[in-house]
């Protein structure tokens, strides 16, 4: 099974919102499952996107999920659809790159980000999601705040993320499996240099 179909599974089997398949449906007309993850660290590859996604369910599902307390469908939209605001973002274009080797300058593709809707990482895709279906407050707090202190507004000196993680305990846990995803179990996953 591909990652697509891995994901639309995850998708459907948890997440029964009023409005999920409409958005399921969007995605699919979007890059998003063929899309990558990052310009050049982790999942920047094809397909990055959509693997980085069900990376960081699993990551969320094994490490933070407690039956008694945590909603299903919550993970599931959470980590799913975090980075959705990285559907249309990323194009590829070419670049000219010395090979060691023969000494000679070779043509290599890379991603570049080409936003077309600046509005912000989190915030895109809360924005996004809230077209098709509405969230919870500690969703859209989860998603919103996602990036800890790699956001924007955190680098900035805003405190709302301190307040957000104090608030909703989901907002943390989405926050720490993306982290894990990232940096240890994604490791090596680019293809560009």
């Amino acid at each position: 099974m591909g990652y697509k179909e891995e994901f639309i599974d995850i998708y459907s089997e948890n997440i029964k919102r009023d409005g999920s398949q409409k958005l399921l449906e969007w995605m699919q007309t979007t890059d998003f499952f063929t899309a990558p993850a990052s310009t050049k660290f982790h999942g920047a590859c094809e397909q990055g996107l959509v693997m980085h996604s069900i990376s960081v369910y699993k990551t969320m599902m094994e490490r933070h999920f407690v039956p008694e307390k945590d909603n299903r469908e919550s993970f599931a939209i959470c980590a799913l659809l975090h980075d959705l605001c990285k559907a249309q973002f990323y194009k590829t274009s070419m670049r000219n790159v010395k090979n060691d080797e023969t000494g000679q300058w070779e043509k290599k593709p890379y991603y570049m980000v080409d936003d077309a809707f600046p509005y912000g990482h989190g915030e895109k895709s809360v924005f996004l999601i809230e077209r098709f279906m509405r969230l919870k407050p500690s969703e859209a707090m989860a998603i919103r705040w996602h990036m800890g202190g790699f956001d924007e507004a955190a680098r900035g000196g805003s405190f709302a993320i301190s307040l957000a993680y104090e608030k909703y305990p989901i907002a943390v846990k989405l926050h720490l499996a993306d982290l894990e995803s990232t940096y240890l179990r994604e490791k090596n996953t680019s293809s560009v240099h």
